[in-house]
C-alpha cells in the first residue's frame, strides 16, 4: 500500500470521514555544494522519490491537530497560543505555523495525519519535507498562494527560530521547488534557481551508511562560525564573495583550521558551477570527477566525513559504471551519493552493499533515486 493511501486510510479511521486534500513534499539529495548554502553560495540538490505526506482537512477555527504514523503522540495546539515542547516531532509543524504567522499570514487550523518514507537523520532532509508539506497544508487551509521561495524561507525560519537548528535555505528550497528529471541550481543569496538536466543514461544512487547524527548538531554550528570568522577577515558578507585567487593570496594569514574551512567553501562553490556546465552538456565524467573532489574537500578541509562515509564512498568508486561519489548532507554520519550508469544501477547497489557490510559490519540501505516534483497538493 502506498504511503498516500496509508495516510488517507488513517485519516478516515481517526476522523470518521475522508480528508479534503493530501499534501506531499519530497526529501532531497544534494549532488554537490555542501555547507555553501549558509555562505550565500551555490548548491545543486534534486528532490527524490521519498516524501512526507499529509492527509488533512481544513477547520473552521484556529486549532491544529495532527498525528503521525511514524511517531507516538498527537500534536495539538492553537494558532493563537503556541508554546514550545522541546523534542516533540510536532514542533516542526508548530514551527512552520509560527514562522508563517510572523511573516504576516492569517492562518486557519486543520486536522490531519502525517507519514513519511524519508529516512530520518540520514541527511536527506526529512525535516524540510515535513516543513514544506505542512506549509502546503496551511496554504490550502488558510487560502494563500503558494510561493516556493517564500515558503522555503518560512521552513528555514521554523528550523532556526523554533526548533533551534541553524540551517541554511537549501533543503526547504529544493523540497518546495524541485522538478522531475532535473537537479536545481540554487543561488542561496538571491534564491534564484535554474533547472539542470541529469546526464543521459545516468541515475543518482543514495548510499545510506546506517549511521545517524543528532538533528541539532553543535559541530554544524561550529563550522558555520568558522566560515563567518573567515568572511569577516576578508571584509565581505559571506565567503561566496571571496574568489579563489583572493583567498590564495592571503590564505597564509589565516589560522590552519579557519583556512581549511574557508578553502572548502570557496572551492566547493566553484565546483558547483563547473558541475552545472558539465550537466548542461551531458558530461557525466566531469560531473563525477567534481563529486570525487568534493568528497576529498569535505573529508580533509571541512572535516565532516566519517569512517563509515569514507568506506561507502570508496566502495562506490570501486564499482564499474560509477562516475563519482561523495558524502552528502551535513556530515559526520548519514549518506553518500553516487552518479552511476543507469543500466548497471542494480548491480552497483548490490556490490556496494556487500563491500561496505564486509568492511564495517553494518547493513546499508541503497536507494536508486529519481528526481521528483517539489511540494504539491493532491485532491483526494
Amino acid at each position: 500500500m502506498s504511503i498516500q493511501q496509508q495516510v488517507v486510510d488513517a485519516f478516515k479511521a481517526q476522523y470518521g470521514g475522508a480528508p479534503s486534500f493530501v499534501a506531499r513534499a519530497p526529501g532531497r539529495v544534494n549532488l554537490i555544494g555542501e555547507h555553501t548554502d549558509y555562505n550565500d553560495g551555490f548548491v545543486l540538490p534534486m528532490a527524490i522519490d521519498r516524501s512526507t505526506w499529509i492527509a488533512f482537512r481544513p477547520r473552521e477555527d484556529d486549532a491544529v491537530r495532527v498525528s503521525s504514523l511514524n511517531f507516538e503522540g498527537q500534536g495539538q495546539f492553537t494558532l493563537s497560543a503556541m508554546e514550545r515542547q522541546n523534542g516533540f516531532w510536532a514542533e516542526y509543524v508548530k514551527g512552520v505555523a509560527w514562522a508563517l504567522a510572523s511573516m504576516g499570514y492569517a492562518l486557519r487550523g486543520w486536522e490531519g495525519v502525517i507519514s513519511s518514507d524519508v529516512p530520518i537523520g540520514a541527511g536527506l532532509s526529512s525535516s524540510a519535507a515535513m516543513e514544506m508539506a505542512t506549509a502546503r497544508a496551511f496554504s490550502v487551509s488558510s487560502g494563500f498562494a503558494w510561493q516556493a521561495a517564500t515558503m522555503a524561507r518560512a521552513g528555514q525560519q521554523a528550523e532556526n527560530g523554533w526548533v533551534g537548528m541553524n540551517c541554511g535555505i537549501m533543503d526547504q528550497m529544493i523540497s518546495a521547488a524541485g522538478k522531475a528529471d532535473h537537479a536545481l541550481l540554487i543561488d542561496c543569496r538571491s534564491l534564484e534557481t535554474a533547472l539542470v538536466p541529469l546526464p543521459p543514461q545516468t541515475v543518482v544512487v543514495v548510499l545510506d551508511t546506517a549511521t545517524r547524527r543528532g538533528l541539532v548538531d553543535s559541530a554544524y554550528n561550529e563550522r558555520r562560525a568558522s566560515c563567518e570568522v573567515a568572511a569577516s577577515y576578508f571584509g565581505v558578507k559571506a565567503l561566496r564573495d571571496v574568489s579563489l585567487e583572493a583567498f590564495e593570496a592571503r590564505a597564509g594569514e589565516l589560522g590552519d583550521v579557519i583556512r581549511r574551512r574557508a578553502r572548502h567553501v570557496i572551492t566547493e562553490n566553484a565546483r558547483v558551477l563547473l558541475a552545472v556546465e558539465a550537466m548542461n552538456r551531458g558530461d557525466a565524467e566531469t560531473l563525477g570527477r567534481l563529486m570525487d573532489a568534493s568528497h576529498v574537500s569535505m573529508r580533509d578541509d571541512f572535516e565532516i566525513s566519517s569512517p563509515a562515509l569514507n568506506s561507502i564512498v570508496t566502495a562506490a568508486r570501486h564499482q564499474p559504471g560509477c562516475y563519482g561519489a561523495r558524502m552528502t548532507g551535513g556530515g559526520f554520519a548519514g549518506c553518500g551519493v553516487a552518479l552511476v550508469k543507469s543500466d548497471v544501477a542494480q548491480n552497483f547497489a548490490a556490490a556496494v552493499a556487500t563491500e561496505y557490510q564486509a568492511e564495517t559490519g553494518r547493513e546499508p540501505s541503497i536507494y536508486v533515486c529519481h528526481a521528483m516534483e517539489g511540494a504539491s497538493i493532491i485532491h483526494d
